[in-house]
């Protein structure tokens, strides 16, 4: 494998290779206003959620690689301790583009990026309409991490109120993924969807274990049909099917029975793989169990 020591590369590349390592990242369009009431408004990839009591988010307006200065946001958030966090998706993320632009300090970047201001309801800096949630936060800590180009800047955000469009929510008022259309930053040039065909679901372990790879029987684990990320579905069960229930099953499928015992396991992996991409993890274990009772089909 390629090997990198951080202390034997340059900044330039080594941040291009971090970046691509390191994604999708959601990307905070953070507004904020200086001491004079003029607005910034600029994107961040160095983002994400960290507690939910107290409600806190982090990003990091990163000092400049190419010459080292600090951004205009990092700057107003030192003198006013408020930012709103507006949550960029598909339809935003040409606009948060634009606004990632190094304008001069008195250019408004919701001008130039064609965004609407809304008034915040707990603190001063605006709101993006454009943005299907929006939380106006108060900064409780900034982490300096280095003085050189390229360093972070940890900015800790309360978050003090979220607005949500309801055009994003289901009928639960829960918000659908599939409405929201997040997006993420890759490295480069590249970002990618969250939504439809590139969303995919696992089932949250329950309270109870799962059975992992140790319970699985040898010649299921080598199976020539069941490929590593079947073996990992299978693993992520957390109980057996007992051998009654396995019984009960065979009374309900059709096998080919005038099969020698290594065809038989042929088509009983064959079936199971087919109710695994299903997501029927339990069904797929009955089929391979079968052979497991020594009972004639």
């Amino acid at each position: 494998m390629m090997k990198i020591d951080p202390n034997n590369i340059i900044i330039k590349d080594l941040h291009s290779y971090l970046l691509s390592i390191i994604g999708p990242r959601p990307i905070a369009l953070a507004s904020t206003i200086n001491q004079s009431g003029l607005s910034n408004v600029s994107p961040f990839s160095f983002f994400n959620i960290f507690s939910a009591n107290p409600p806190i988010a982090i990003f990091s307006p990163a000092r400049r690689v190419r010459n080292n200065t600090e951004k205009d946001t990092l700057n107003n958030i030192e003198n006013t301790k408020e930012v709103v966090i507006n949550i960029v998706n598909y339809n935003l993320v040409e606009q948060a583009s634009i606004a990632s632009n190094e304008y001069a300090k008195e250019i408004d970047e919701f001008h130039k990026a064609g965004l609407t201001k809304i008034k915040s309801k707990k603190i001063k800096p605006y709101r993006v309409k454009e943005s299907p949630v929006q939380m106006e936060c108060k900064v409780n800590q900034i982490i300096k991490l280095g003085e050189q180009g390229g360093a972070g800047n940890l900015i800790i955000c309360e978050i003090l109120l979220i607005h949500i469009s309801e055009e994003i929510l289901d009928s639960k008022n829960r918000i659908d993924p599939n409405k929201l259309q997040l997006v993420g930053r890759m490295g480069g040039n590249w970002y990618c969807k969250g939504f439809n065909e590139s969303l995919f679901e696992i089932q949250k372990p329950t309270k109870d274990l799962c059975i992992g790879f140790d319970k699985i029987p040898t010649h299921i684990k080598n199976s020539d049909i069941l490929d590593n990320q079947d073996i990992i579905k299978l693993a992520s069960i957390n109980r057996l099917p007992e051998a009654n229930e396995i019984e009960q099953f065979t009374h309900t499928i059709k096998l080919t029975t005038n099969n020698t015992r290594l065809e038989l396991r042929t088509q009983l992996h064959t079936k199971a793989k087919e109710e695994i991409k299903k997501n029927n993890i339990e069904c797929a274990w009955k089929y391979l169990l079968i052979d497991k009772i020594k009972k004639e089909i």
